[in-house]
């Protein structure tokens, strides 16, 4: 592996947010684009089951164990989807594998809305998570390999900040549809309107191009026959990055699917929030997670990726603590809840530069693919385990025990892992 690289800045490097940006020529902004929208469209798709959970178990009756268990489902599909996703990646494409995705997570979001019972539609989720988890892996690659080294944390972290736009759609569209439709028939229209994202595919096709070094080195492979193994990334080299690296994504993403999946639900049984009324308080809490996207993704060029880590692991658990425990008004809670957004999402703009930076071209969607959505996939199991708690303890502690348990594993093996911002990607595998 090659050595760390310190964290600063070059003295006459420009460090504002959109400094990557203004450097762009017409190709990597379309690049850009494309990838923001399709990671925008993602996290709307995900979103709108957690928006209409709630309907859900009222029409079919469902307890919320079960419930949690297939957000689970969806959430560990997807893990499987990344892995393999980021390896065919790494064989066709990142630009086809980003294409396939979305046609995908599109469709079966659309059958979602034809469910005629819950266990179909726990199915058809699980379906679409295979989508969700590869489209990620692809795309996060696709913009890290496009954009210069000093720029990777702001380019990957500001379109990963297309997540809060995605949410802040799906929330929008609940209040519209929910407004005009009866509750019985909005949460399929939701699922409909998830199937959207397959039009991205039409601008993918024309506008955004293969990174070259993507092309140069599967041409490479393709004429030394040394195709990689999908389990290459466990070899004695960089086993132990790719262990540490996913009990990390564990951490921050099990931390943010603990409370961001029952926080509709909370708002309205706890707080007694009717679902149009939440609505505001997700979006006051949306609009704190964009401006988190965008300040990890500048902090993480900065001031480096374990910093990025390390601060949002301890503020993330403060503030959870604070937004379930503390005996405060609603509408403190609704001021409360712009800071609980930012600190909840902040950490992701790092997470795809240093999976990039970490692993060598052969391997990069392999193993950024399965690390990320590995824990992801342990992730998954965290809303389930939260239902299941919150029978025997209120759903807001629940969550704040899974949440803190999650950051903690965060934190520390962002302490352990090397710090990678600036790294050139065409290192070779086994270097030190």
């Amino acid at each position: 592996m090659p050595s760390d690289i310190p964290a600063s800045s070059n003295a006459g490097d420009d460090t504002s947010l959109l400094a990557f940006f203004k450097g762009m020529d017409k190709t990597e902004r379309r690049t850009f684009w494309g990838c923001f929208t399709g990671w925008s469209l993602d996290g709307m798709d995900f979103m709108i089951f957690p928006l209409v959970l709630g309907t859900l178990m009222a029409v079919w009756d469902i307890e919320r164990g079960y419930a949690g268990l297939v957000l689970s489902l969806t959430i560990l599909t997807s893990a499987f989807g990344g892995w393999i996703g980021g390896y065919i990646a790494d064989r066709i494409g990142r630009v086809k594998m980003i294409q396939i995705t979305v046609i995908w997570f599109s469709f079966f979001s659309i059958l979602c809305a034809f469910a005629q019972s819950f266990t179909e539609l726990a199915i058809y989720r699980g379906l679409l998570g295979f989508g969700f988890g590869a489209e990620w892996s692809a795309g996060a690659i696709l913009v890290g390999e496009t954009v210069k080294a000093k720029y990777r944390g702001r380019a990957v972290g500001s379109m990963q900040s297309g997540w809060s736009v995605g949410w802040g759609l799906a929330a929008i569209m609940q209040v519209v549809v929910y407004s005009l439709a009866p509750e019985e028939t909005a949460w399929r229209i939701m699922f409909l309107l998830g199937g959207l994202p397959a039009l991205l595919v039409f601008y993918l096709r024309r506008y955004v191009p293969e990174p070259q070094i993507s092309q140069e080195n599967r041409k490479k492979v393709a004429e030394a026959g040394n195709r990689p193994s999908i389990f290459e990334i466990f070899n004695k080299d960089m086993l132990k990055v790719t262990v540490i690296a996913s009990i990390l994504t564990t951490g921050a993403t099990g931390g943010y699917y603990a409370v961001n999946t029952w926080l509709p639900t909370f708002l309205n049984e706890e707080r007694g929030l009717s679902v149009v009324q939440s609505a505001g308080y997700l979006v006051f809490l949306i609009v704190g997670s964009f401006a988190g996207f965008l300040f990890g993704a500048w902090f993480a060029d900065r001031f480096g990726r374990r910093k990025l880590f390390m601060f949002f692991s301890v503020s993330a658990s403060v503030l959870v603590i604070a937004y379930t425990q503390l005996p405060i008004s609603n509408q403190v809670m609704f001021y409360l809840g712009l800071p609980l957004g930012f600190v909840s999402t902040g950490h992701f703009s790092g997470m795809g530069p240093l999976l990039t930076e970490l692993y060598p071209t052969r391997l990069r969607g392999s193993g950024q693919g399965f690390c990320y959505n590995f824990g992801r996939g342990l992730g998954a199991f965290f809303p389930g385990l939260v239902g299941i708690l919150s029978q025997y303890l209120p759903l807001s502690t629940a969550m704040m025990i899974f949440a803190v348990f999650s950051y903690s594993l965060f934190f520390i093996s962002a302490w352990i892992l090397p710090e990678t911002t600036g790294r050139d990607l065409t290192f070779e595998e086994g270097k030190t």
